[in-house]
């Protein structure tokens, strides 16, 4: 990947580091369904989003996946930063939802550059707090709300990633959510009926401004 590209993704980097990026860090194609993390692998090296979408889950004894949040171009996935340091185990799925491709920075150059260049230090910073604030909005909608208010904000989370019609299918909802379709299905016709979306095959049109 050039320095250009590199600009364009993550503004506001030092010269250097631009340089030093383009040189030591490795450009990797992904497609969609491809798995790029999964629970118990060992993390060798730090991962940022240069095209498409990643989607994180948790995955409990049983295998059953809960959708976290996504990573999207320009973000980073912080907990590659930690357990690369550390070479530690991941404890989350990372799945591509599209084609695309994603960067990855050996450890030794991660610690390097958050002494030497106060921009990466900084972002790394924004990216902890960005992902921990995403984790904490889900801990909230899990805890906190029934299943037709986490459908709400889930749905709303996707309309501002992805803009307001979404190709995504009623069973796809469900596994996000670890709901059944039946229970989604009926939660959606239920916020059709209220004017906040408008069902259509194989994707949702999100009415509200």
């Amino acid at each position: 990947m050039d320095v250009l590209q590199l600009k364009q993704l993550f503004p506001g980097l030092e010269s250097e580091l631009y340089e030093e990026m383009a040189a030591d860090a490795t450009l990797r194609p992904v497609k969609a369904g491809d798995i790029l993390l999964r629970v118990g692998q060992t993390i060798r090296s730090t991962m940022l989003i240069a095209e498409g979408v990643i989607k994180l889950y948790r995955e409990d004894e049983d295998g059953n996946e809960f959708f976290i949040y996504h990573l999207t171009p320009g973000q980073a996935c912080s907990l590659s930063f930690i357990c690369s340091a550390r070479s530690e185990k991941s404890e989350v799925l990372a799945k591509a939802l599209t084609d695309g491709s994603v960067i990855s920075i050996p450890p030794e150059k991660m610690d390097e550059w958050m002494g030497k260049y106060k921009s990466w230090y900084q972002f790394v910073l924004s990216s902890y707090r960005n992902r921990f604030e995403s984790l904490l909005q889900t801990i909230d909608a899990i805890a906190f709300s029934t299943m037709d208010e986490r459908l709400e904000f889930y749905l709303k989370r996707q309309v501002a990633q992805f803009g307001k019609v979404l190709n995504i299918t009623h069973q796809e909802i469900a596994h996000d959510l670890n709901s059944s379709r039946e229970v989604i299905s009926r939660l959606l016709k239920k916020m059709e009926s209220k004017g906040l979306l408008a069902l259509h095959r194989n994707s949702i049109e999100w009415l509200q401004a």
